[in-house]
């Protein structure tokens, strides 16, 4: 199954809404106008007796609580919910007030750098794109860079750097969430980057970073195929191979916040190198360097010539799809390492569902029945119902949309989260 799938597929001529659908296992612990607020936005609109039905609360508790929203410039009071009957006033809805907060998600990559504005009810506002290299970079080139493409984002939107609540980032490698630290990234030449103190220092805004996968399956609990699903798993094959879990419909990031690090998981030892400097990385069989290095044998090409990746394994694709032999062994290797993969995902974890996703899954290699069928074939499961397996196309303004959950939340947090009902 393969689903492109494009930022504005959600929208609709009425508000869709944003946020997980479901409560977290968690959620009492967080004062109850922050719940109510969570429950508008995550339905795009709410009457207050819906509000009483999902959180369990008293009529007297909604009244006076969305009332305190309302005042502090929160909520706001709409006609727009259908009527029950052809007669009588339309019922009064509740709905976040977009314009109350701004916040901007960032997508790093090798190739190119991406960016989203979006209002306090998720709406996307404006976007832009930066061309940037591969090779890795000290981290101020880096900030310059995120300088040039949020000033991008904000161009002919009447915003400045001075409307922007928080900014959430998202980029490969090794990054720890709460510290805003990157052990080790691709995109960087120096190794622990504080990131979080780099930006905070230039920009005087409030960043939130974390791994490029993680906030992609961000994007699928907040926007896309998660937001009803307790436990999903997202599997990224881009530059590199990357996972993002969903449990308990919650983001899990491990108790350091670097675990996940499915292309870093080994498949055989002794084996091919990973860009990490380790050996046997399924990364280092999946990835687009990784292809592109049997590609230049397959095609007689150089390895060491100036052809992109990119470049080299769309001949690749087009020779296997024209029937050449060689190169279809390297896809069908490729497909078996993902079953692999796949199949440890399902025995460690069982989600409900996996999402394939990343620009190298245009590969249909990568997503054949052979593959699907091999990775069942692998996993335990003595009759049970087999983990559904889905790929999802997402470009990358998806990816940066993920990274605007990530400021989204902590605004929403700061907002509301020291309201203690």
């Amino acid at each position: 199954m393969y689903d492109i799938i494009t930022p504005e597929s959600d929208e609709s001529g009425a508000p869709s809404g944003c946020g997980p659908l479901l409560p977290v296992a968690n959620s009492d612990a967080k004062p109850l106008r922050q719940q109510i607020f969570e429950h508008v936005r995550a339905a795009g609109r709410a009457a207050r007796s819906d509000v009483t039905r999902a959180l369990g609360i008293s009529a007297g508790s909604a009244t006076t609580l969305t009332a305190d929203l309302i005042a502090r410039g929160l909520l706001r009071e709409v006609e727009g919910l259908p009527r029950e009957s052809g007669r009588g006033r339309p019922p009064v809805a509740l709905e976040v007030v977009p314009e109350g907060r701004h916040v901007i998600g960032i997508k790093l990559s090798d190739e190119n750098h991406s960016a989203v504005l979006t209002d306090f009810s998720g709406n996307m506002l404006a976007d832009a794109t930066l061309p940037t290299t591969s090779k890795p970079k000290p981290l101020n080139t880096l900030m310059e860079e995120i300088d040039k493409l949020m000033d991008l984002a904000l161009k002919d939107t009447g915003k400045s750097l001075a409307d922007i609540s928080a900014v959430g980032i998202g980029m490969s490698g090794i990054v720890d969430n709460e510290t805003g630290i990157a052990p080790w990234s691709p995109l960087l030449s120096e190794r622990d980057a504080d990131i979080s103190n780099a930006f905070v220092t230039r920009f005087s805004v409030p960043v939130h970073v974390d791994n490029d996968a993680n906030v992609l399956t961000l994007a699928e609990l907040w926007f896309g195929a998660g937001r009803a699903m307790s436990d999903f798993a997202v599997v990224t094959i881009e530059h590199g191979v990357g996972m993002g879990l969903v449990l308990e419909n919650q983001l899990f990031r491990g108790s350091r916040g670097m675990g996940l690090e499915l292309g870093h998981t080994k498949v055989q030892l002794d084996g091919a190198l990973c860009r990490c400097g380790k050996r046997g990385c399924l990364e280092a069989y999946l990835a687009d360097y990784a292809l592109a290095r049997e590609a230049a044998t397959a095609l007689h090409r150089n390895p060491h010539n100036l052809q992109s990746p990119n470049a080299m394994l769309d001949a690749l694709f087009a020779q296997a799809k024209s029937g050449d032999e060689a190169a279809r062994t390297i896809f069908r290797r490729a497909g078996r390492y993902l079953s692999v993969g796949l199949s440890n995902v399902i025995q460690l974890f069982d989600p409900e569902l996996i999402i394939l996703s990343g620009e190298r899954m245009q590969y249909d290699y990568l997503y054949a029945d052979e593959v699907l069928a091999e990775t069942h074939k692998l996993t335990l499961d003595y009759g049970r119902s087999p983990c559904r397996i889905e790929t999802h196309a997402w470009g990358d303004l998806v990816w940066a949309r993920g990274a605007t959950a990530l400021a989204l939340t902590a605004v929403t947090d700061a907002a509301l989260g020291d309201m203690r009902s």
